[in-house]
């Protein structure tokens, strides 16, 4: 396995899709990065030389943010936008979804397992509930 940026990519796949491997590099920059660097995108990554290895880690410093700068970078402007207290901002910190999404119903991934509020059904707990747990 060849490793780029401290991540392991996948030496059994075309070197296009196990570039994908590395965070903030998807399919388009992949290609950009083949073509950059005069790879041939059906090679398989297992079959690349440290030369090889060498220049695509030297394209990605010079012109790209990967990796632990760009995952810094999202965590300092999620933290900036909480801080001057904007919509956006307010929505990260209650855990809601940010981008205008419905929340009546769906919004599961960004709220969480459902936590049931309201009248209690069954008779034995809700006589629990009002003599407060006696």
């Amino acid at each position: 396995m060849p490793r780029i940026l401290g991540v392991d990519i996948p030496s059994n796949k075309r070197l296009e899709t196990a570039l994908t491997a590395i965070y903030g590099v998807g399919r388009t920059r992949a290609a950009e990065i083949c073509h950059r660097t005069r790879l041939d995108p059906g090679l398989r990554a297992g079959e690349l030389t440290d030369g090889d290895i060498s220049a695509i880690a030297q394209l990605l410093q010079d012109h790209f943010v990967v990796e632990g700068d760009l995952r810094r970078q999202i965590a300092q402007n999620i933290r900036r936008l909480t801080a001057i207290g904007c919509y956006r901002g307010m929505r990260h910190r209650r855990g809601l979804p940010v981008r205008g999404q419905r929340t009546k119903t769906n919004a599961r991934t960004r709220k969480g397992s459902k936590k049931t509020v309201g009248a209690i059904r069954d008779k034995t707990a809700r006589k629990l509930a009002r003599t407060g747990g006696r």
